[in-house]
């Protein structure tokens, strides 16, 4: 049904960097959560137990949709498109209220965000929908596309869960810019950004641009709005070269350092393994990002290119931004780390998009 005949050919172009340079990753994340909750109520919880339980279930996940033939699920888009429309609609006014967040969705032994399937499923929308044999693209082509995209945005931005927004924002623009679409289109649209940019001030709520003021200072709220950043620079400024060891982090294990084990689990690297142990990750990271694009640039057709484009921009722009804001050059807006925050659904649906990756380079044969 799906597309799932595998043979020689198959096997021969799976990417198995990518595959075990995922792995790698994940398990740095298990230990890294180990880590950071040592000593603290969350370790009596088992969070790391719990995350190590996600990545074995992500693993299997990403080697299932490895299996199955893009193009063919490409036939299930709009379907998948209004499933996730209906999900988020759902959440915005029966979900499951975390932080104060309404963002998950409670299955009672499970709850998952909505937001990073939607994710998904605009994203392979917009491969089918730009997949229609023309070179170039106009302005005229863009207006569907741009209200599927909207719609999303706009849905998760009110739970409110900005980070992601921004995310599925990313993906959009690479998909576009994967379509070859006329020059004119993209000079207009960096001139009306260039614009409407400052406007956007002024529909930010308060404690938004707070975020703001103390991205630029935070010494002017070191207790409030500023002292996530604060506490994130502390933590990696203090592992010097070689770390202070898997329980010596004395931000994380003092309870200084908020949203360890999530939003900031890159600021705990840099505490208890050092500039060693970060660059280990972030050359991981790299050699993650290589793979996907490169897989992206060798892709035979359109729809492959935008839907790789699309899912390795959306996934660069996670790492870019969740390492920009533990190191204090973007605001704190709630971004996890790719498999190596916590986080069942982050987990889940990030081991799929890689796998999704990685099933249009070994479909390929198909189309040879």
């Amino acid at each position: 049904m799906l597309g799932i005949q595998l043979d020689r050919r198959f096997f021969s172009l799976v990417d198995y960097p990518l595959l075990f340079i995922t792995l790698a990753i994940s398990l740095i994340g298990v230990f890294a959560i180990y880590s950071s909750t040592y000593h603290t109520d969350n370790f009596l919880k088992g969070l790391y137990l719990k995350q190590l339980m996600w990545v074995g279930a992500g693993f299997i996940a990403m080697l299932m949709t490895i299996m199955i033939d893009m193009r063919e699920l490409a036939r299930f888009a709009y379907l998948l498109y209004a499933l996730a429309l209906g999900s988020l609609i759902y959440v915005a006014f029966f979900g499951k209220v975390i932080y104060g967040a309404q963002r998950w969705i409670d299955l009672g032994f499970f709850s998952f965000q909505a937001s990073e399937f939607a994710k998904i499923a605009l994203l392979l929308s917009l491969a089918k929908f730009f997949d229609d044999g023309k070179e170039e693209h106009r302005m005229k082509d863009l207006i569907v596309p741009i209200i599927l995209t909207l719609i999303i945005f706009l849905l998760v931005a009110k739970e409110p869960d900005l980070g992601t927004a921004l995310m599925i924002l990313v993906g959009f623009v690479v998909a576009v810019l994967l379509t070859e679409v006329h020059r004119s289109i993209i000079w207009n649209v960096l001139k009306a950004g260039v614009i409407l940019l400052p406007c956007s001030w002024f529909f930010l709520k308060e404690y938004q641009k707070n975020r703001i003021y103390t991205l630029l200072d935070p010494s002017i709220d070191p207790l409030g709005t500023g002292y996530h950043t604060i506490q994130s620079k502390i933590a990696i400024g203090s592992g010097g070269i070689w770390g202070k060891g898997l329980y010596g982090g004395t931000q994380s294990r003092l309870n200084f350092l908020p949203e360890r084990h999530t939003d900031f689990i890159f600021s705990v690297i840099c505490e208890h393994s050092g500039l060693i142990g970060a660059t280990v990750v972030l050359i991981l990271f790299l050699a993650l990002l290589v793979r996907c694009f490169m897989i992206t640039a060798s892709s035979r057709d359109r729809f492959s290119a935008v839907l790789c484009g699309s899912l390795s921009g959306a996934l660069s722009g996670y790492i870019l931004f969740n390492i920009g804001m533990a190191i204090g050059l973007f605001p704190v807006v709630g971004i996890p780390l790719p498999l190596v925050s916590y986080g069942g659904s982050s987990i889940l649906f990030t081991f799929i998009t890689i796998g999704m990756i990685i099933s249009t380079k070994a479909h390929r044969f198909r189309t040879a």
